[in-house]
């Protein structure tokens, strides 16, 4: 080729039109995850993204910033890329700010880019004042995969809501979404679910607002009221630990969601109930041995509260769990279908003088307070049911759900809702402020637990 047909060529090819290369974008996210000292877990999912760059730096050294870059991260079974970030080593009690750059755009987020360590408050002050809310039960619509008639979601409103309330951080009970026929008989679609419903724009804000912690339940885990049996329950697992920033899940030898964390002076145990759980419809008298939690999750839990107890920092340790526990009706599936597990567990509070014991459970689709007496002179545990976020719910008014021995009267909540729980308070005068919120932004109710409340009766003389 000689030099001018080369250059004939060269001018044609200059007048081709550019070819642009398109951006990634974000399909969900950022959501914060768990929080420590010195560590934050920062969560994202992205499409087509080539280079997603998280840069961060303290609030008031903006020109100290570090950055943390994926490159050609590869995208699950339904499309997304998840993304896991872990700023390491940072200043205690520091405030951050954070921006998130996709090839090369910097992404405009729905909350506010920040976020904050834990401060070093032990054997040094006063536990921190703080606030969390708590829910479960989020249906999302999708009719193509729905059920015919009216949709089971009935609103989004309260996921902004929560994201409006100004809380530190949130706990998921689960029934975080809900897998469907076309969804849990196949990888592909389990991995579609939790991809389409953390992607809706009221869920946003909620997500980069405050830090998160889950559990699971049965629709999070496979099939309605499925057990141990369910054959796609590691691959389950496998998403929960993409969409989810707890600490730890499991043990190596014992796989599970199950995880534990510390806020001020409060230990939070999340208990997986489904991973190794027998049928609810087994019979217990039968099988004595029937479990929810299994064996070694149950012994976990409990060395966990005799080392929360030994720390002596922690003076309210809350259990979450997908199902109630102190309930005596057999609706569902509560702890009352696998009570030998659930009085072993009573019995060993009792035996070991741990107070301050209060469980946080949902699946429902009502919400209330419950408080039973360990014993006679034993301490008082309490329960904080909270459902449905989003899901159909009970008529409470017309159950018998207001006779249950353990409700705390006018706490019965049958509507879209989630509670919000304050520690405030200093000393022996710590106490919890319950409160639960409609979908409307209307308190339904509020109840006070005192410190004293959670502790053993005292006896008469």
């Amino acid at each position: 080729m000689t030099l001018s047909t080369r250059l004939r060529w060269l001018g044609l090819f200059l007048l081709l039109p550019a070819v642009v290369v398109a951006a990634g974008s974000i399909v969900s996210g950022p959501m914060l995850g768990y929080r420590a000292h010195r560590e934050v877990f920062l969560w994202l999912e992205t499409k087509d993204a080539k280079e997603v760059t998280l840069t961060y730096w303290l609030a008031d050294q903006p020109d100290a910033r570090q950055m943390i870059t994926h490159r050609e991260v590869e995208p699950h079974p339904a499309g997304g890329q998840i993304h896991h970030f872990r700023p390491g080593l940072l200043k205690m009690g520091g405030e951050y700010a954070y921006s998130i750059t996709i090839d090369g755009v910097e992404q405009t987020l729905a909350a506010p880019a920040v976020f904050a360590t834990q401060d070093l408050w032990e054997w040094r002050k006063p536990p921190p004042d703080f606030s969390f809310l708590v829910g479960s039960c989020a249906f999302i619509n999708d009719p193509e995969f729905d059920r015919p008639g009216p949709g089971y979601g009935k609103t989004t409103r309260t996921f902004e809501l929560m994201g409006e309330s100004g809380a530190d951080f949130m706990i998921w009970t689960g029934d975080n979404w809900y897998w469907r026929e076309p969804d849990y008989d196949s990888i592909s679609g389990l991995w579609y679910r939790p991809m389409h419903d953390r992607a809706i724009p009221e869920m946003q804000k909620l997500l980069g607002a405050m830090h998160h912690y889950a559990t699971w339940d049965d629709h999070d885990y496979g099939p309605n009221d499925s057990n141990w049996s369910y054959e796609y329950k590691d691959t389950a697992l496998e998403i929960f630990k993409a969409y989810w920033g707890n600490h730890t899940y499991g043990e190596r030898a014992n796989p599970g969601v199950y995880s534990k964390f510390y806020w001020g002076d409060a230990a939070f145990f999340l208990m997986d109930n489904h991973y190794h759980r027998d049928a609810a419809g087994l019979d217990q008298d039968k099988h004595p041995g029937k479990t929810q939690w299994g064996r070694q999750q149950l012994e976990w839990l409990k060395q966990s509260l005799l080392s929360a107890k030994e720390l002596k920092h922690f003076k309210f340790l809350f259990i979450a769990t997908g199902n109630q526990m102190l309930q005596t009706e057999a609706r569902g599936e509560p702890h009352e279908l696998y009570r030998r597990e659930r009085e072993e567990l009573m019995d060993f509070i009792v035996e070991n003088e741990i107070t301050g014991v209060v469980f946080l459970t949902g699946d429902v689709h009502h919400s209330a307070v419950y408080k039973r007496q360990l014993g006679d002179n034993g301490p008082w545990v309490y329960e904080i049911t909270s459902s449905p976020l989003s899901s159909g719910s009970w008529n409470v008014e017309s159950s018998d759900k207001a006779q249950d021995p353990y409700v705390v009267p006018g706490t019965l909540v049958g509507d879209q809702n989630f509670v919000r729980v304050d520690l405030r308070g200093q000393g022996k005068a710590r106490e919890l402020l319950v409160t639960c919120i409609d979908k409307q932004g209307e308190t339904r109710f509020t109840q006070v637990i005192t410190l004293a409340e959670l502790q053993p009766a005292t006896p008469v003389p």
